[in-house]
């Protein structure tokens, strides 16, 4: 397989100093798959224009280790469409030639950071084959789930006296931050939230809440008072596990459990690491709201406004707010799938030692539901209300309602086995095995697919018999597939839920 790296790709592998610790597990990949890395003429003349001649001997060395691209490929037609939209600057048309040895399939697979590259993608419907990093390295674990260690371990909140402030993951925040160590060791004694994987920091989060009387006269707009939640301290190393996801769900179950008004960030956008990281906050509602100036630089300000209400059309941007204007489901879910897919619901008899390994389904937000049922008339910000199937007798009283999510899309007319595996990558419990038994279980009847978005569990489990008893559901047929749900019985169940 061909995998044409972009400039920005390969700068980052070849400076002198570290730029991006995600890039030597990139590399390790390719390596251990045998894929070919290749660059384009572009980015070789990129390169020697853009380093001095001290250095231009030890880059061609360096470069050696590539593939360069010995043809161009003619600018298709569709390609230079796209490019005639977009493309204002030179640099843009070179990026366009790298798309389109893509599109013209010189090579297999284009990894770049570039957002304009991703754009361009989109419109041309070639975005299954150009990666982000961190995309990139999510695909190869679906696909060689036997060639990684997934045993990471769970997220915990831990104090930061007893984290190693000399570990090469807080390096990033030492060279962007004047005064980092000073400040990370006054916080001693105030918890923040980590992951490790084999024994190495992976993933950090600090947040702290502030009261209408904070002094925000650093930043520009400045805030006019309000509760809120700030981001301090947010870094995930790119793992394909979807940890940026999971850290996210704990800042917003955090600002619901604290009752703020605005959550906030300050963040550089100097890194590929926080480049991704600011997309993420905006796939999630975060706006670009200023400035904030301090004597480590200028620092982009990102705002989420908590008090807004439920966009149906667009939920990730209001997550996890529910519209009493939506439908509601109950959905039942087979106890073997259930603590997989929903981690933070899992039952008293269950054992959290068998769900220590962070894997992308357990972490992600952003799920995938697949069923064969007839009723699909569910729609973007719906609610859903899982019901975990009862595993032992008597069921009426061991089946339980855990789980709410929030509808995004539903993917219907789903035309081959491949197209499924595609579209539930990373988001379903399913193995790509169990997906071909479940395509091939009723050829008349194709499963559909529900994304949705994991957004609350119950406290206390409303278990059936008591749903029937106090008017939840109106009889046993209710948790037999997807039915309608009335919103009075979702408010009673949340009533008893104890959320």
């Amino acid at each position: 397989m061909k995998i044409l790296l972009d400039t920005n790709i390969i700068i980052h592998r070849e400076a002198s100093r570290i730029l991006n610790q995600d890039i030597g597990i990139l590399f390790n990949w390719l390596d251990k798959l045998h894929y070919t890395k290749c660059i384009h003429p572009l980015t070789v003349d990129e390169l020697n224009r853009n380093i001095n001649s001290d250095n231009a001997k030890v880059m061609q060395v360096k470069l050696a280790n590539y593939h360069v691209l010995k043809t161009e490929a003619p600018l298709n037609e569709k390609v230079k469409q796209v490019s005639d939209k977009i493309d204002t600057v030179p640099n843009d048309l070179d990026d366009t030639k790298l798309i389109n040895e893509v599109f013209c399939d010189r090579v297999d697979i284009l990894i770049s950071e570039d957002k304009k590259i991703h754009t361009k993608a989109a419109m041309l419907g070639i975005s299954d084959r150009v990666f982000r990093i961190d995309s990139f390295l999510e695909k190869i674990r679906a696909e060689n789930p036997d060639l990684f260690d997934y045993k990471v371990l769970a997220v915990k909140k831990e104090y930061f006296g007893n984290i190693n402030l000399n570990d090469p993951f807080f390096d990033s925040f030492r060279s962007n931050y004047d005064g980092f160590d000073k400040w990370f060791n006054k916080k001693s004694d105030e918890p923040a939230y980590t992951c490790y994987d084999n024994g190495i920091l992976s993933a950090f989060l600090f947040i702290k809440k502030e009261d209408e009387k904070e002094n925000y006269q650093n930043i520009i707009p400045t805030f006019t008072p309000k509760k809120r939640l700030k981001i301090g301290t947010f870094k995930v190393s790119s793992n394909g596990i979807k940890l940026g996801e999971r850290f996210l769900k704990i800042i917003f179950d955090n600002a619901r459990l604290f009752k703020v008004d605005e959550i906030y960030v300050t963040i550089f956008d100097r890194s590929p690491e926080q480049l991704r990281l600011i997309s993420l906050l905006e796939d999630f509602g975060f706006i670009y709201h200023g400035k904030k100036t301090s004597s480590s630089g200028i620092e982009k300000v990102y705002t989420r406004d908590f008090n807004k209400k439920a966009d149906r059309a667009n939920p990730k941007t209001t997550f996890p707010k529910l519209s009493e204007d939506a439908n509601v489901f109950i959905i039942p879910i087979r106890p073997e799938y259930h603590t997989e897919l929903f981690p933070d619901s899992i039952l008293r008899t269950e054992s959290p030692t068998d769900f220590i390994e962070n894997e992308p389904h357990r972490n992600a937000i952003s799920k995938s539901y697949i069923s064969h049922s007839f009723n699909r008339d569910l729609k973007s910000g719906d609610i859903i209300v899982f019901y975990r199937s009862g595993d032992r007798a008597p069921k009426i009283y061991t089946g339980v309602a855990t789980t709410i999510g929030i509808v995004e899309n539903i993917i219907n007319n789903i035309n081959s086995l491949e197209k499924l595996i595609q579209i539930c990558r990373k988001r379903t419990v399913l193995t790509e095995v169990e997906l071909k038994e479940y395509w091939e279980r009723k050829p008349n009847n194709r499963p559909f697919v529900i994304n949705f978005l994991y957004a609350f569990s119950f406290v206390k489990r409303t278990h059936l018999k008591d749903m029937l008893d106090k008017g939840v559901l109106s009889n046993m047929d209710a948790i037999r597939t997807i039915n309608k749900m009335e919103m009075e019985s979702l408010k009673k169940l949340i009533s008893l839920s104890g959320i």
